[in-house]
């Protein structure tokens, strides 16, 4: 086999698969990438057994056809150091000996046999299969929206992903560590299905990753996998068993007590604050009146503290109430409004946190925190 592509291309092609491959592998094989030459195509795949990402490329000059297997980190170290030009790849199919040849020099590898290579193809039925079409910046919107808030309770593997909850209008991504919950639904593309199913991290991680210079994604759903598709890439992951948790049964239908404050304020006050936390509970405590918010943190183990005032509009009486200083950081610095509003109800309650409606319609946003018990202010 020969053919010839350009070594940047390759490099685009091989980094975004790589993603795929673990740091160490049951099996010696899936730390290679799998090459399969038909015509002037290349496919280019990498598996963990879990996860499957496929790149498709053009190349030049090809003769012959076939699959190798090459190893991933020592190709990507290279191509990452060769300068932007065309390169040869000879691949002789008797010894299967790898040829890299450009302008100032060659490389040798000894690759093995494509044919073992470890499949990952479906072999479910189609009784409970559907596909549709969706933007990908919308989906990835919802990965980031969402990805934070992903336990990592080994005791609660059904929340260590993120929940796709697909109705026929609209998709719902949540996300929560019984700490903190995020839903996010989009309603910009009508899936015309309905399912659910939970993504683990490291799929969401991929997708985020690798997909986002692409325009729409063809998604198939199957009981217990997914496939997303866009002419550059086919990646496949398998679910995590079990079932959600009720998400709308924790989030409070009625917080009376409205909130509003500049973001950005909010958050540097919060950051400031935060470097005075006790790091074995992180709590800030706050002080919210009519007009403005008194932020305190302490700790005592080295005597020190932080104080600071933040302007802000409350339409409920005084309230003291605390939160977790990282878990608000995250929040705060999801959301993408200029203004933030907080819905509360009393300091046992959790807060709901919205952005401001300048997204559209389309969007939705809601990000729940539980307090902490604060005796004193």
């Amino acid at each position: 086999m020969k053919f010839n592509v350009s070594s940047k291309t390759l490099y685009n092609c091989v980094s975004a698969v790589s993603k795929v491959i673990n740091s160490k592998n049951a099996l010696t094989i899936l730390n290679n990438f799998l090459f399969e030459l038909n015509d002037n195509s290349l496919t280019v795949t990498a598996s963990d057994l879990e996860n499957t990402l496929v790149a498709h490329l053009e190349v030049m000059d090809s003769e012959g056809s076939g699959k190798f297997c090459i190893d991933a980190r020592r190709l990507v170290d290279l191509l990452k150091e060769m300068p932007d030009q065309g390169i040869e790849f000879s691949i002789n199919d008797d010894n299967l000996s790898v040829e890299i040849n450009y302008s100032n020099g060659n490389y040798s590898f000894i690759a093995l046999n494509g044919n073992e290579y470890p499949s990952n193809e479906s072999t479910e039925g189609d009784a409970a299969t559907f596909s549709f079409t969706y933007p990908v910046d919308q989906m990835l919107k919802g990965i980031d929206n969402t990805l934070f808030a992903v336990g990592n309770d080994d005791l609660r593997p059904q929340m260590m992903g993120i929940l796709w909850d697909i109705k026929p209008d609209s998709i719902t991504f949540v996300a929560t560590d019984t700490r903190k919950l995020v839903r996010y639904r989009n309603s910009v593309a009508a899936p015309g299905h309905e399912g659910s199913f939970i993504l683990p991290v490291k799929p969401a991680a991929v997708l985020k990753n690798v997909f986002a210079k692409e325009q729409q994604v063809n998604i198939t759903i199957t009981p217990k996998s997914a496939t997303f598709e866009t002419p550059s890439y086919k990646f496949s992951c398998r679910f995590i068993k079990g079932s959600f948790p009720d998400y709308n049964r924790v989030i409070p239908v009625d917080n009376p007590y409205v909130l509003t404050v500049d973001r950005h304020q909010f958050l540097n006050a919060i950051r400031r604050v935060a470097v005075f936390v006790d790091p074995g509970h992180g709590l800030v405590k706050f002080k919210i009146e009519p007009d403005k918010m008194t932020l305190r943190a302490a700790d005592n183990n080295f005597c020190t503290s932080a104080r600071e005032e933040v302007l802000c509009d409350f339409t409920g009486r005084e309230m003291v109430i605390g939160f977790s200083a990282p878990y608000l950081i995250e929040i705060t610095s999801t959301l993408s409004t200029n203004d933030m509003v907080i819905k509360l109800s009393d300091p046992s309650r959790p807060g709901v946190f919205l952005p401001t409606q300048e997204e559209g319609a389309a969007d939705d946003l809601l990000m729940l925190l539980m307090p902490m018990t604060v005796t004193d202010f």
